[in-house]
């Protein structure tokens, strides 16, 4: 199964972000539509599809980033508003619709939602502090004092089980609902190469020292810009040194019992949503 927030339908239209022309004529296409969003959260219809309105809807202020064209050349965008803000946390809502999507809508959101928390969060220039516009069909900002360019960012953070003797070492935090358990993350560090932050990462939350890292997949994840990338490293032992500041608990999970509960069966723990990347990664070494 493709991971989360992945697969999406809209084609970016890279050469465009550079053609003032063509993107004046995408904005005035009549076909054009605007992502529907209420504080952040998407609108979908009975079948997981984003809900969208005309450009002659969206208000005069609204500055216009440019998703994409889907397959029949239609222009999408995101619409940008003065002093719009995402919450500072997820909604039980969000959570609800995160099941919801049809195949390739998350993806779209997912771009949409980081692009517009980052424009919201970036209105002055880092290197001088003045008022930034946007540019590149919304995907930059550029300051017109000191002409200093500023793009989108993305965090990536490894996300990791650890395996010894046919077993996955998955942890859990106080914040998780009652028996949760999922793979290990944290975010990779300046001057630091993913199978060194998968290592570190381990180490510090559960005090096993791994090996052997291996990649398995990525996935966007929107809460506001990360990149998660899950892998797998080799335990040298199974003893646990649990940090409590990082982790509530941590216990090592047979390959049969990852197959029962990700089928929905009884197992000594709750697994991941399906839209997590963690579930992903726990299939996929399940699976061998």
């Amino acid at each position: 199964m493709s991971p989360g927030f992945t697969g999406g339908l809209l084609d970016r239209a890279d050469a465009l972000r550079h053609d003032p022309e063509g993107l004046a004529a995408a904005r005035s296409d009549w076909r054009a539509r605007v992502l529907r969003l209420d504080r952040f959260e998407p609108e979908l219809d009975g079948e997981g599809r984003l809900g969208w309105s005309s450009l002659a809807e969206t208000p005069e202020e609204a500055e216009l980033i440019l998703l994409g064209f889907d397959e029949a050349r239609r222009p999408h965008f995101a619409a940008y508003l003065p002093g719009m803000r995402a919450p500072a946390g997820r909604s039980p809502r969000l959570f609800a619709l995160l099941d919801q999507f049809a195949p390739g809508e998350a993806a779209t959101y997912a771009a949409a939602r980081s692009v517009l928390d980052w424009h919201s969060r970036h209105q002055f220039c880092a290197n001088c502090g003045h008022q930034t516009a946007l540019f590149r069909a919304g995907w930059g900002r550029a300051c017109p004092n000191c002409k200093a360019e500023h793009f989108p960012r993305v965090d990536p953070v490894v996300i990791m089980i650890a395996e010894h003797d046919g077993r996955a070492l998955l942890g859990r935090q106080p914040a998780f609902p009652p028996g949760r358990y999922s793979a290990l993350a944290g975010f990779l560090e300046p001057g630091e190469s993913i199978e060194e932050a998968v290592a570190r990462e381990i180490m510090e939350e559960a005090g096993v020292r791994v090996s052997g890292v291996r990649y398995i997949a990525s996935q966007p994840w929107p809460f506001p810009s990360s990149l998660m990338i899950a892998c797998v490293g080799s335990a040298e032992d199974d003893a646990i040194t649990l940090d409590t500041n990082e982790l509530e608990d941590a216990i090592w999970v047979s390959r049969d019992d990852v197959r029962a509960v990700l089928a929905g069966g009884d197992g000594p723990f709750l697994p991941p949503p399906p839209y997590a990347i963690a579930y992903t990664l726990l299939k996929a070494w399940a699976e061998g």
